[in-house]
């Protein structure tokens, strides 16, 4: 029974209405979401339901078309990427694009520098990001020289880096091996105990339910389900969504 009084905390981050188009291509439509903070959220559907585009909004890479995003309660609908980075919401990008000719810390220490609090401590917050994702002994090595995997790894270290509050991942277990993508759900299940709320896409689903404690499945640019995960997989509007997809 609720204390009287009481609430519920405000989510960290809220969109209502959003939607974006390229000329006459609707990638989002009346997209409405709250994210509480801490929370674990998974994102499925098909290629080119438009999840990629929803954590560009997210994240101030363009302005949306119509609707609001709120921060702690506060506008910030079309700010730009480097300040949405700043005041703690960052995503990383399917394919990892590092530095090749800097160093895995150097790579992370750059991040921090210009990502990171402002008076943050640039070379302790890329040390504790690259520890978090088991990188310390790849530290000094050049970043061009990675596989796949520890460019995944760099990728979410540079993220991390930032000290964000909020991290989006773009399909981060793509094209490794189920080993693998094991060791990022480690790392993000302990990004997650570290307080900090994430957003997942990821097309390897069994993976993402490891760790997600809410499903949103998106199709054509809208949100068709939002819930607890094994309710989400079994809608009809998801499966249906899903045909011809492979669910993994």
């Amino acid at each position: 029974m609720t204390t009287e009084g009481a609430q519920s905390a405000p989510p960290i981050l809220s969109v209502s209405g959003l939607g974006k188009s390229f000329g006459a291509v609707h990638a989002l439509s009346e997209v409405s979401f709250d994210l509480s903070a801490g929370e674990a959220v998974g994102i499925v559907g098909p290629n080119g339901a438009g999840k990629s585009t929803f954590l560009a909004a997210l994240t101030g890479a363009f302005a949306p078309s119509t609707g609001t995003i709120l921060l702690d309660g506060a506008d910030v609908t079309g700010t730009p990427a480097e300040i949405m980075c700043r005041r703690g919401v960052v995503r990383t990008h399917q394919i990892p694009r590092p530095f090749g000719g800097l160093t895995v810390f150097e790579n992370a220490r750059l991040a921090a520098s210009f990502g990171g609090p402002e008076n943050g401590d640039a070379d302790a917050l890329a040390y504790d990001a690259l520890k978090l994702c088991r990188m310390l002994p790849l530290a000094n090595t050049q970043a061009d020289r990675l596989g796949l995997l520890d460019r995944k790894r760099l990728e979410m270290a540079r993220a991390l880096a930032t000290s964000p509050r909020v991290i989006l991942l773009d399909e981060v277990g793509g094209g490794l091996t189920d080993a693998e993508a094991e060791v990022l759900v480690e790392i993000i299940r302990e990004i997650r105990a570290s307080g900090c709320a994430i957003v997942w896409i990821e097309h390897i689903v069994h993976v993402l339910l490891q760790v997600s404690e809410r499903l949103i499945c998106m199709d054509m640019g809208r949100i068709i389900a939002d819930g607890d995960p094994q309710a989400v997989m079994r809608d009809p509007a998801v499966m249906e969504a899903y045909l011809g997809q492979g669910v993994t």
